[in-house]
């Protein structure tokens, strides 16, 4: 332990203190700062400090300097009247502050409120001796039951405190990395849309990687804007690696930084800093996905994966800066106007360079998900999304994201299953860490009724993408299909960590309330529901099953007037739960003419179950193509 001013300096338990407080400081500023202290006194050029810290490992050295920021806020230093940290123009720093050694390391002993020391509980939890009064040898009779009482609970709520991590934080693997959304550092901070697609692009160049784990955008996105510890990055996300950066665009010239950092002990891999003209992006992204393939493999991978393969460049960078305009209208969900402004720069990139294949694959993704949603008129815009996904398969067959959207119309609209087999698989073979298929390839498998595949391939895309709350939400529902109702309720309770406001949540919930025969709280858990439809559904089955037939009827009659176009299986699937089969079987026909989406589900929906002794149930199924 080294004392100086009113701080101490814990190297053995990578602690700093000042007085009882622990401040909080990043793993590798601490060693920098111990380098510093142990040098106290004396010049430390910044090669002795790379050369120390990073040894055998090329680390830009701007990086030293950003630590010295750090390390100078956290102790309140200013570089022009040093008290603790002296930068020597061109050559190095010295600490210059006075430092004393203590002994074995403690934690700061807080006063006890009579003026006396008190027992202290923490991860070097040591009994207080002090003189009084009181004879010593009743102290030691009265200590001892006390040390064993305190030492039992103290393992006690440790053993709780070790398995609730285990369920909550994913374990790491050496083999897994996180990229964390890069700042935009421009000017006038209005390029958030191309840092953002930056980030995005490395995350897909990354997950062509085998072998290696890549945390998907839903959630690493999660850590935008915030300044949180890596290390808890690494544990949230079960990573043992973190690629972070920054972007700094001023007109067509581009600077960008990257470092690869070991999450547990801030360790940092590797480091560059990039300067190219817009043009060239896709070169620096390909140089930047190749350097941390290179740094990872020399580390942790087995050291003969192939480098990740480029991606579709287009040489129009106006092209590309529209295209990712409409990645970022894309992440923001399903809103109407951000779906029309996504598929607007969409077509504008299409404009700009007509054999530029992600905007052709944009463009199907944006269509389909306006028709899966009711935005525009099924069949044509089915259509038109099968004819773009098509054509970025033409212009480019190594393209994951066409085949997905290639596969998502086959699912939603065409119910061509063998198809959407196929494609979802070629783009697992181009995207082999890509959480998105492995959540549509689940998707796929659910409504071909394989609902232990489905669990088993949705566990596989929460491990890639563990903070994205409706992949949570698909888990507890695909359990709920499967009547492992306990399952399903944690699951979907993850999903309201994630996302309180998450619609469907809790209209899952109450269904499985409902089939266990708890209608009050069925009830309850439906009027909390966000979405509209989804609430006035739930309310008409929750209402039937309290024999409020009038309040059902209103709550059924209500969604038939706002949702008939988009919510036709909805609305046989509250017929059916009140066992009126011929209405039932009309919206379901209805339902089917209109391709919605849910119709796959009638096959183990629980809900469904008064029908399936019905010849028409067998037709329905055949009509689809689904397998018995």
């Amino acid at each position: 332990m080294k004392s100086f001013l009113s701080f101490q300096l814990d190297p053995e338990n990578h602690v700093l203190w000042r007085g009882g407080a622990r401040l909080q400081i990043t793993p590798k500023a601490f060693d920098v700062l111990c380098h510093l202290v142990d040098h106290a006194g004396s010049l430390v050029t910044q090669d002795e400090l790379l050369e120390a810290l990073w040894p055998e490992t090329y680390v830009n050295p701007e990086v030293v300097r950003k630590y010295i920021l750090e390390i100078r806020r956290v102790l309140g230093d200013q570089p022009e009247e040093p008290v603790f940290i002296e930068t020597v123009t061109k050559r190095g720093y010295r600490f210059i502050a006075h430092v004393t050694a203590q002994g074995p390391a403690q934690l700061p002993v807080p006063p006890a409120l009579d003026g006396t020391p008190e027992l202290l509980l923490g991860p070097q939890a040591t009994l207080l001796k002090h003189e009084n009064s009181y004879n010593k040898a009743t102290l030691r009779k009265l200590a001892i039951p006390a040390v064993m009482v305190i030492v039992v609970a103290i393992a006690i709520v440790g053993y709780y405190w070790r398995v609730r991590t285990r369920l909550k934080a994913p374990s790491p693997s050496n083999t897994s990395i996180a990229v964390l959304p890069f700042v935009d550092l421009s000017a006038g901070k209005d390029q958030e849309y191309f840092s953002d697609g930056l980030t995005e692009e490395m995350i897909t160049n990354l997950a062509k990687i085998p072998g290696l784990k890549v945390v998907a955008r839903s959630s690493s996105f999660q850590f935008k804007g915030k300044n949180e510890d890596l290390r808890g990055v690494g544990q949230k996300l079960g990573v043992a690696t973190v690629l972070e950066g920054s972007v700094r665009k001023d007109g067509n010239r581009v600077r960008i930084t990257a470092e690869l950092i070991k999450a547990d002990d801030g360790f940092q891999l590797w480091s560059e800093t990039y300067d190219r003209d817009i043009s060239h992006i896709f070169a620096a992204q390909d140089e930047i996905a190749r350097a941390v393939s290179g740094a990872l493999q020399l580390r942790l991978l087995s050291g003969n994966n192939p480098a990740p393969p480029g991606g579709s460049p287009t040489t129009n960078s106006q092209a590309y800066q529209a295209y990712l305009q409409g990645q970022y209208f894309i992440a923001r969900g399903q809103d109407k106007e951000d779906l029309e402004k996504a598929l607007s720069y969409a077509d504008q990139a299409i404009k700009l360079d007509d054999s530029y294949a992600p905007a052709w694959a944009q463009r199907a993704q944006v269509l389909q998900t306006l028709a899966s949603v009711a935005l525009i008129e099924n069949a044509d815009g089915f259509r038109r999304a099968r004819e773009s996904a098509e054509k970025a398969i033409a212009l480019d067959p190594n393209l994951a994201a066409g085949y997905m959207a290639l596969g998502l119309v086959q699912i939603n609209h065409d119910w061509d299953w063998e198809g959407a087999d196929e494609s979802l698989k070629k783009a697992s073979v181009l995207e082999p860490g890509s959480a998105t298929v492995l959540g549509n390839r689940a998707y796929l498998a659910r409504d071909l009724g394989q609902l232990e595949k489905a669990i088993e391939l949705r566990r596989e895309a929460i491990a890639l993408d563990p903070l994205r709350a409706n992949f949570h939400l698909a888990l507890g529902y695909e359990l709920f299909l499967l009547g492992r109702f306990d399952e399903a309720k944690a699951a979907l309770q993850r999903a309201q960590e994630l996302n309180p406001q998450l619609s469907s949540l809790h209209l899952t919930r109450g269904t499985i309330l409902l089939l266990e025969g708890h209608q009050l709280e069925s009830l309850a858990e439906m009027e909390k529901e966000t979405g509209e439809w989804e609430k006035l559904s739930g309310e008409s089955m929750a209402y039937y099953a309290l024999q409020r037939r009038e309040d059902s009827d209103h709550a059924l009659n209500k969604l038939i007037a706002t949702h008939q176009n988009d919510c036709a299986y909805q609305i046989a699937e509250v017929y059916a739960y009140r066992k009126e089969t011929e209405k039932a079987f009309k919206w379901l026909d209805r339902a089917f003419q209109q391709r919605d989406p849910g119709v796959p589900d009638f096959k183990s929906n629980p809900l469904m179950k008064s029908l399936r002794q019905d010849p028409r149930f067998a037709e329905l199924l055949k009509k689809m193509r689904l397998p018995d």
